[in-house]
């Protein structure tokens, strides 16, 4: 994402009357494995996709496979985020939604996923295209997740709830729980329709209004969303989506004076930036941003399991993960053993091809941008003094195209050097050694990051101190990024602020109100 840069606001009313809107046409798509389709290309505002303000200024999509353009689409500018936000402002108000019973805003929520999973493969099929992941992991891992974190929500519609608090025989005293109001969301590119899905849930659940804005890089699914939304009946104007760039849309819909809070996942700098620009206004804020995750391997461990989950835990979904355990720490007696089963694994699972070969592990990267910064940190780790034992260059594609990076292992890497300490967001780790468990959590804690962590043990006492000693958000015993929308996910120090998914979720989206009943206590 393009970092965020502050755009002036004047004061807007909610109440403003409205000009009418000129519709935007879809484009009829067919994807290279033969998936046709209507593609939006508008901005979705009050259940209609309508031109942006400017119908010239467009996001084009590339396929990163092939480096070819897949569809144009409209950017929204500051004009058209402020009718996205009004019209949530109204729909936060209407009747239509602010006295729905809570059951029945469930049911919405369950129609949704219902309609997703009818439209699953399409929906796979968009991401893959748009993105380059191997379309079988948007199939069967991607989609089923951002469903079942639809479905898992709808389940919590009816169930937050507020307390009576016992006082005195004089005071009857009690809680609501309450929607925070209008909600901003930003999503990444790597994820992107669990992503927007982890966003949406909870938000929704808890009876907000929402405008979404998707990554530059990956704009096409969410605005097929849209269309199913309109199609499972939710009011008008209760989810606005927008496409944009960062340093416009995103900087005008985080500082719009009718935003109540700010969701954001990205980058730890585009992060910070977002809380400079929410700061005027104190909006309520959550963020899920950057990740240099360490991966921990005893010498008592299942060394074949944790090669095969170290493995996992990075190069998987290109290596373009939050949580990537990017850096492995192995106990020094089976380090060399780790390493060639690592180099082994690597070459016998990390198949390179398109995203439509059922046999492809590690697709495109999902940008050339995103390609050049991986390759620039082979330069840097090369110069730093460490050891590249695989991978390391560019992989070309079947077509002689795409964004294509082959694996890439450094050894001999120390705790100084920037390819262990910054993140890459690619195929592409760092293993060194280790001696003793303390040193291993002092290792494991030298970052300004926090997000997730993994820990290879058979010790079962071991595993639960070292995981309470790891200055993480989330911790994998004998595991790597096996996720799950019923927990908890979320990080400390420089990877973010507060909580998604699970019940801690909900907390993020609701605000409680005190109500205090005079019982008798007379002046």
């Amino acid at each position: 994402m393009n970092l965020i840069r502050p755009h002036p606001f004047p004061v807007f009313t909610a109440t403003e009357p409205l000009t009418a809107a000129i519709t935007a046409q879809p484009v009829n798509l067919k994807a290279p494995n033969g998936k046709e389709y209507l593609q939006p290309t508008g901005i979705f505002i009050d259940n209609e996709f309508v031109q942006a303000t400017n119908p010239k200024g467009t996001i084009t999509s590339i396929d990163p496979a092939t480096e070819l353009e897949i569809v144009k689409v409209q950017a929204a500018m500051a004009e058209d985020v402020d009718k996205a936000v009004k019209a949530a402002k109204r729909a936060l108000k209407s009747p239509s939604w602010k006295k729905l019973p809570a059951t029945d805003r469930g049911k919405l929520m369950a129609k949704l996923a219902d309609l997703m999973e009818s439209e699953q493969e399409l929906l796979a099929t968009i991401d893959a295209w748009d993105n380059g992941k191997p379309y079988s992991v948007a199939l069967n891992e991607d989609l089923p997740e951002a469903i079942g974190t639809i479905r898992y929500y709808s389940g919590w519609a009816d169930k937050t709830h507020g307390q009576t608090i016992n006082t005195t025989p004089e005071k009857f005293a009690y809680t609501l729980r309450q929607p925070i109001g209008v909600v901003a969301q930003i999503i990444p590119w790597n994820y992107p329709l669990s992503m927007a899905c982890w966003k949406l849930g909870p938000a929704l659940a808890c009876g907000n209004t929402v405008v979404i804005k998707a990554a530059e890089q990956t704009p096409l699914s969410i605005l097929v969303l849209g269309t199913l939304i309109q199609k499972a009946g939710f009011p008008a104007g209760v989810v606005n989506i927008i496409n944009g760039f960062g340093r416009e849309a995103g900087a005008a819909l985080v500082q719009h004076p009718l935003v109540d809070k700010v969701a954001f996942t990205g980058s730890t700098a585009t992060a910070s930036q977002v809380m400079k620009m929410a700061a005027p206004t104190l909006k309520d804020i959550t963020l899920e941003t950057g990740g240099k995750s360490p991966l921990l391997v005893f010498e008592d461990s299942d060394l074949e399991q944790a090669v095969k989950w170290s493995h996992y835990g990075i190069m998987s979904n290109q290596g373009q993960i939050c949580t990537a355990t990017s850096r492995i720490l192995v106990q020094d007696s089976v380090y060399d053993k780790f390493v060639a089963k690592f180099r082994s694994q690597v070459k016998e699972v990390s198949k390179i091809g398109d995203q439509w070969d059922p046999s492809t592990f590690q697709g495109p990267q999902v940008t050339r941008e995103q390609y050049e910064r991986i390759l620039s940190f082979v330069d840097i780790g090369k110069s730093e003094g460490a050891t590249l034992v695989e991978g390391g260059c560019a992989h070309t594609g079947s077509q002689g195209k795409g964004f294509y990076i082959a694996p890439t292992v450094f050894t001999d890497v120390s705790s100084s050097m920037r390819i262990y300490r910054e993140e890459v967001f690619g195929p592409f780790v760092v293993i060194r050694t280790f001696s003793t468990e303390e040193e291993a959590i002092d290792a494991a804690n030298d970052t300004t990051y926090g997000l997730g962590a993994a820990v290879f043990t058979k010790d079962l006492e071991r595993a639960h101190r070292v995981a309470a000693e790891i200055e993480a958000g989330m911790v994998w015993i004998n595991s790597s990024q096996d996720c799950d929308f019923r927990i908890p996910f979320g990080g400390v120090k420089q990877s973010g602020i507060g909580r998604e998914l699970g019940e801690a979720g909900l907390e993020a989206y609701t605000q409680v109100k005190a109500v205090h009943v005079n019982m008798g206590n007379k002046l």
